[in-house]
C-alpha cells in the first residue's frame, strides 16, 4: 500500500488541488524522504510552477517549469493540502509552501517514501523507472509478450507479479485478488500456467486495477487521496484479508500463507496448483 490504484486516485487528486501553483519555499522536517541534498532540491525547486502531474506504475511525477519531481509513496506516505495557518500534524515530513498561502504537505507515519527532483523531461529514464513493465491496461498490457514471459519463468506466479516487470501496479492486495479471478493458485510456477488461465490472469489484471481505479483504490488501515476520502474497492475484495470467511465463487474457506514473505490469502478448491 499505496498500489497503482491508490496512486492514481492520489494524482487525480491533486491535480484539482495544485496545478498551477508556485513554489514559494519548501520546509524539509525529514531529511531522508529526499533523495537529493536537501539544499539542492529547495533551491532547484523555488518558483517552479506545477503544469501537470503523471503516474508510472506506482510513482507520481510532478511536471513543472524546469525539473520533474519523482515522488514515491511505499507504504503509507500520502499528501495533504492545507492552508498556511493550519496546524502541522504528526508524521509530516515536506511541506511546500505555495505563493497563494496554500501547502501541500507529505506525511508518512513510517518515513519509508522517497523524493528526487530531476531534469525535466528525465523521470520516465530513471533506473528505478526505466525498468518498468507495461501499464495494465489493453493498449499496453500486450498479452501475447505476457505469455511469452511467463513461459520462460520457472518461479512462483505471485512474487513474478509483484515485482513490477511483467506489469506495473500489483501490490500484495491486488495480486491476490487477480489470482483468485483466473483460478490459479499463487504458487504456481508461471511456465505451467495453462494458455487459457493467461489469458484468464490477463483479463483479470486489467479489470481488476481498473474497478479498483474508479472506486478510489482500497483502504485497509491507513489510505486516504489527496481530497481526504479512503478508498471503497475493499468492498468488493473477494480473498484478501478473507481468511477463514467462505469464499464468493465456491463457498470453501479461504486460507492465508506466505509467499515470498507476503501474507497470501487464496481458496484452495477453485486455486488448486496444478
Amino acid at each position: 500500500m499505496p498500489e497503482l490504484p491508490e496512486v492514481e486516485t492520489v494524482k487525480r487528486g491533486l491535480e484539482t488541488l495544485v496545478l498551477g501553483k508556485t513554489i514559494e519555499s519548501i520546509e524539509i522536517l525529514w531529511p531522508r524522504i529526499i533523495e537529493n541534498d536537501t539544499s539542492e532540491f529547495q533551491t532547484i525547486l523555488h518558483q517552479q510552477t506545477i503544469e501537470s502531474i503523471s503516474r508510472r506504475g506506482k510513482f507520481l511525477i510532478f511536471h513543472l517549469t524546469n525539473s520533474d519531481l519523482i515522488s514515491h509513496l511505499r507504504m503509507e506516505g500520502k499528501y495533504e493540502f492545507h492552508a498556511k495557518t493550519d496546524e502541522i500534524k504528526k508524521h509530516t515530513h515536506v511541506i511546500f509552501q505555495f505563493s497563494d498561502q496554500t501547502q501541500l504537505r507529505y506525511l508518512d507515519v513510517r518515513k519509508f517514501g522517497r523524493m528526487k527532483v530531476v531534469e525535466k523531461g528525465q523521470a520516465l529514464l530513471q533506473k528505478n523507472l526505466a525498468s518498468l513493465g507495461p501499464e495494465p491496461t489493453k493498449e499496453e498490457f500486450d498479452l501475447k509478450v505476457f505469455t511469452q514471459q511467463l513461459k520462460k519463468k520457472q518461479k512462483a506466479i505471485k512474487p513474478l507479479l509483484l515485482d513490477q516487470k511483467l506489469v506495473v501496479g500489483l501490490g500484495n492486495i491486488y495480486v491476490d485478488e487477480v489470482l483468485w479471478q483466473a483460478k490459479i493458485h499463487p504458487l504456481q510456477l508461471a511456465n505451467t500456467i495453462s494458455k487459457t488461465k493467461v489469458i484468464a490472469l490477463h483479463q483479470a489484471i486489467i479489470d481488476t486495477l481498473n474497478r479498483a481505479v474508479q472506486a478510489g483504490g482500497t483502504t485497509i488501515r491507513s489510505y486516504v487521496d489527496a481530497t481526504g476520502h479512503t478508498g471503497a474497492f475493499q468492498q468488493q475484495l473477494n480473498v484478501y484479508a478473507q481468511t477463514n470467511q467462505p469464499c464468493p465463487r465456491c463457498g470453501s474457506i479461504i486460507s492465508k500463507m506466505k509467499v515470498a514473505g507476503r501474507g497470501t490469502h487464496y481458496c484452495p478448491v477453485c486455486q488448486k496448483e496444478v
